[in-house]
C-alpha cells in the first residue's frame, strides 16, 4: 500500500512494521531525521516498504561508529565484519603488524581485498592512522563507492579481480590482507533476505559451490603478496572456518580461528610462516 498523507513517527512505525521491518522504530526514526523533503521522505519510506535496503536509502551505513557511505547495487557492511576489523587492529598494535623485516619508519601495508564500499580499510584507516590503506574490488560499482569513502581516510583504491587489481610494488611487502570476499554457497542465495539477493550484486555474495571458491583463491596467492610474518584475515561461517583454516594451512599460513557472539561473526587469522 502506498504511503499517504501522514508521516508521524507512529504512522511510519506502523508501516514498516507492517512490511515486515523488525527494527522499525530504529529506522523510522533514521528515515525521519534524515533531512528529507516531504517528498523524497514519502518516496523513502515506500521504498523501504517495497524492500529495499535501509542503508541504499539513506546512502549510509553504520559501521565500527561510521558512517560508510553506500550507493545503490553495492554491498551493504554487516555488523558481524566488524570482528575482522577488531582482530585486524589488535594486530596492527604490534610493531609492523607481525613482519619480521619492516622498518619502524614505515607504515604497515594494508589491504582490504574484496573491498565493497571501503568499510574494512576505512574503519582500519580510523583505527590505526599510520596503516598504508589499500583497497580493491572487481565490480565498478563498488569501486566507485569505495573511492568516497576510503579516498578521505588516506586510503587507494583499486578496480580489478583480487590480486590482479593491485600495483606490482606491493608484491610481497603487504603486512595485512582483509578480506570480506563472498563465501554464501551459491544454491543457498535464493535463501537470503529480499534484500540483500535482490539489491546487492551477486558477485558479492555468491562463493560458488560451497561457499569457498573465492576464498581459496585468495588464500592460494596471499604468500606471494604478503611479508614475511604479515597476516591474511578472512570472513567466514562457523561451518566453513574449519576449511577455511585447512585452506590456509596448505597455502603456507599459520591459522586460528576468532568469533564473536556478541557480532555473531567469524574469522581466520593466518601468519605467514
Amino acid at each position: 500500500m502506498p504511503v499517504q498523507s501522514s508521516l508521524s513517527r507512529s504512522s511510519v512505525i506502523g508501516r514498516l512494521r507492517a512490511a515486515g521491518c523488525v527494527f522499525a522504530e530504529d529506522e523510522a526514526d533514521l528515515l525521519l531525521s534524515a533531512g528529507l523533503a516531504r517528498n523524497e521522505l514519502i518516496n523513502a519510506v515506500q521504498r523501504r516498504i517495497e524492500g529495499f535496503p535501509l542503508e541504499h536509502i539513506l546512502g549510509w551505513a553504520e559501521f565500527c561508529g561510521l558512517r560508510i557511505r553506500v550507493g545503490a547495487g553495492v554491498f551493504v557492511p554487516r555488523r558481524r565484519t566488524e570482528l575482522l576489523v577488531r582482530e585486524a587492529a589488535a594486530l596492527l598494535g604490534v610493531a609492523g603488524a607481525g613482519s619480521a623485516e619492516r622498518s619502524p619508519s614505515t607504515p604497515p601495508i594494508v589491504v582490504d581485498l574484496c573491498c565493497g564500499s571501503g568499510a574494512v580499510g576505512t574503519a582500519l584507516a580510523a583505527l590505526v592512522p599510520e596503516i598504508e590503506v589499500h583497497a580493491s574490488d572487481v565490480d565498478p560499482a563498488a569501486v566507485r563507492c569505495a573511492r568516497l569513502n576510503v579516498l578521505p581516510a588516506g586510503g587507494v583504491v583499486h578496480e580489478g579481480d583480487l590480486y590482479a587489481a593491485l600495483p606490482a610494488r606491493l608484491r610481497g611487502n603487504v603486512d595485512m590482507l582483509a578480506v570480506n570476499a563472498p563465501y554464501v554457497p551459491t544454491a543457498s542465495i535464493s535463501s537470503m533476505p529480499h534484500e540483500a539477493r535482490v539489491h546487492e550484486p551477486r558477485v558479492s555474495l555468491d562463493g560458488g559451490p560451497d561457499g569457498l571458491d573465492i576464498q581459496r583463491r585468495v588464500i592460494a596467492e596471499a604468500g606471494a603478496w604478503l611479508r614475511q610474518g604479515g597476516h591474511l584475515l578472512i570472513e567466514t561461517s562457523r561451518l566453513q572456518a574449519p576449511h577455511t583454516a585447512a585452506a590456509m594451512v596448505s597455502g603456507g599460513l599459520s591459522p586460528r580461528i576468532a568469533t564473536s557472539a556478541e557480532l555473531d561473526g567469524t574469522a581466520v587469522i593466518g601468519k605467514l610462516l
